[in-house]
């Protein structure tokens, strides 16, 4: 009689709103996914394909970077898969390089269940360009996978997967400046919102697409930003922020990282974050407790480390 009444309670769909609203308030069970090699000591070289072939995904401390566990392809396929966003503990994967037809698998590692969205029946032509992204979206209470495909000249369909109903949707509605020749880089995924940085022309800008009200919009860059490869598009408290590791800082010694939010629809620029320069450094995005990760690298040992700041 227990096990059926905590089943019940436990299988109903107020129980798990709850329980999963309370683990993302106090960030409970969070962790870092990282590809890495085996052997944490070792310089890894990306031109070697048997370095390439060695690497792994596994979960880490998010405030440690203790190795918490490894996470083998729920298919047991031994080719390498790339993560294209994770919520509330589910996984999206697909394929390393990415096609229209390549199949995607949303999974649990905890509980080692998986489910593998059918085939599109929308795509009747070839993409140069295939952008996916997953999450939670809070406003339809479903998690949804955004695919956005272009061709070579130009042409851009948008599809949603929603978990709930286990379908595609091709967006037919397509704004008028996304008809026109642009390049796709860096981008996120918050609150049911695909979020990604773009370029026509000269000008940057931040595109989004709601993927509960099939919404687009364009909130174009702040002036300071010209170059993509020092971009970082990411979520700083509970707002899409961009951080650029470009400008030189004044005070002598230091970097600094600038960092502008958006806020009603304008970009507001914050504090930059400053740090010593002895070391090369990238930033690679912010956690999810606000803290910017950071890359530095030693030229002199060759070993780079991970920096929570």
């Amino acid at each position: 009689c227990t096990c059926k009444s905590w089943s019940d309670l436990i299988g109903s769909s107020s129980f798990v709103s709850t329980h999963l609203h309370r683990n993302v308030t106090i960030h409970a069970h969070v962790y870092l996914l990282c590809l890495h090699h085996p052997n944490f000591e070792r310089q890894n070289d990306n031109d070697d394909p048997y370095d390439i072939e060695e690497l792994q995904w596994s979960l880490f401390s998010n405030e440690t970077f203790e190795q918490f566990s490894n996470l083998s392809h729920p298919l047991e396929n031994t080719e390498h898969y790339r993560i294209y966003g994770s919520s509330n503990g589910l996984v999206c994967i697909s394929d390393e390089i990415m096609n229209f037809d390549s199949p995607i698998h949303i999974w649990n590692p905890s509980v080692r269940k998986f489910r593998t969205p059918p085939t599109s029946t929308n795509i009747n032509m070839k993409f140069s360009h295939v952008a996916l992204q997953f999450g939670f979206h809070p406003g339809v209470n479903d998690y949804k996978a955004v695919r956005m495909m272009r061709t070579n000249k130009g042409a851009l369909a948008v599809e949603v997967y929603s978990l709930r109903t286990d379908s595609w949707k091709m967006i037919e509605a397509i704004p008028p400046w996304l008809k026109c020749t642009w390049q796709h880089y860096k981008g996120t995924f918050f609150n049911g919102v695909a979020y990604h940085v773009i370029q026509k022309g000269p000008i940057f800008s931040v595109m989004s697409f709601d993927s509960g009200s099939e919404e687009f919009e364009e909130f174009i860059a702040p002036d300071a930003i010209f170059r993509p490869s020092e971009l970082c598009i990411g979520v700083y408290k509970e707002r899409i922020c961009l951080l650029l590791d470009f400008y030189p800082c004044d005070e002598e010694g230091m970097e600094k990282v600038d960092l502008w939010v958006l806020r009603e629809k304008q970009w507001k620029q914050l504090c930059p974050f400053i740090y010593p320069l002895d070391y090369y450094n990238r930033t690679i995005g912010i956690s999810i407790d606000n803290k910017i990760l950071m890359l530095r690298k030693d030229y002199t040992s060759g070993i780079a480390y991970l920096h929570l700041c």
